[in-house]
């Protein structure tokens, strides 16, 4: 098997799943997690790709969050979209990234997910919160390149 179909089993990927639900349900934003083997150009610039193949860029509110992730590599990328960014302080993903990357050296990928997640969705809330009628835009299982 790769490092990829090893990186997470079937069940986390459910429990994964279920906290994307859970983060996006008090907010208009859009969470989605992509997994690679690995990257061969700058880890940005690759999540930026990803966000856009993925159509996260094609939000009402250009208010999606991709978590990237470069198994073999061991680096990840937190990439927002315009509507986040223009609004947010500078640092407003560093918890977020902290929180995945002190589970990650752990060797605790499904853990750092979830959590990163829960804090990320919690961190969209307070400036996209959920308003009647709101839709999910974006799918949300795990996908994989």
């Amino acid at each position: 098997m790769s490092k990829i179909e090893d990186f997470l089993t079937a069940e986390e990927e459910k429990e994964i799943i279920e906290a994307i639900r859970s983060a996006e349900r008090n907010t208009s934003g859009e969470i989605r997690i992509h997994i690679e083997k690995t990257v061969s150009i700058d880890p940005f610039e690759r999540a930026m790709e990803v966000f856009h193949y993925l159509k996260m860029d094609n939000t009402k509110l250009q208010n999606g969050v991709l978590i990237y992730v470069a198994v073999e590599d061991r680096t990840f990328v937190i990439y927002g979209d315009k509507g986040i960014n223009n609004i947010v302080p500078n640092d407003f993903w560093n918890t977020t990234k902290n929180t995945i990357q002190s589970h990650f050296k752990d060797g605790h990928f499904k853990e750092g997910l979830i959590e990163g997640v829960l804090k990320a969705g919690k961190q969209l809330e307070q400036h996209f919160p959920w308003l009647h009628g709101d839709t999910n835009e974006l799918p949300d299982h795990i996908s994989k390149g």
